[in-house]
């Protein structure tokens, strides 16, 4: 199984969009700072997931993610 998710920044505010098989370890990565483009901005909490069987899937779904940011469908995500 594959994971989208979003997190914000407990620091700034700020929020990443990923996708991964273990929403646990990957967390655990972006909260100790080993994850290069979220280190700046730590600590992070889970905000939004989503499950797909396959990567191509949550890969699609990212993307589609990623181009809402900021916008009022991202917000709808959040509610």
């Amino acid at each position: 199984m594959f994971i989208v998710y979003i997190l914000r920044s407990l620091k700034n505010g700020k929020f990443y969009i990923g996708q991964t098989q273990n929403i646990y370890d990957r967390i655990k990565r972006h909260n100790s700072g080993k994850a290069k483009s979220t280190k700046y901005y730590t600590p992070w909490e889970i905000v939004y997931t989503e499950n797909y069987q396959t990567r191509g899937e949550s890969c699609k779904r990212e993307r589609q993610i990623k181009s809402y940011k900021g916008g009022e469908a991202f917000d709808k995500l959040l509610i």
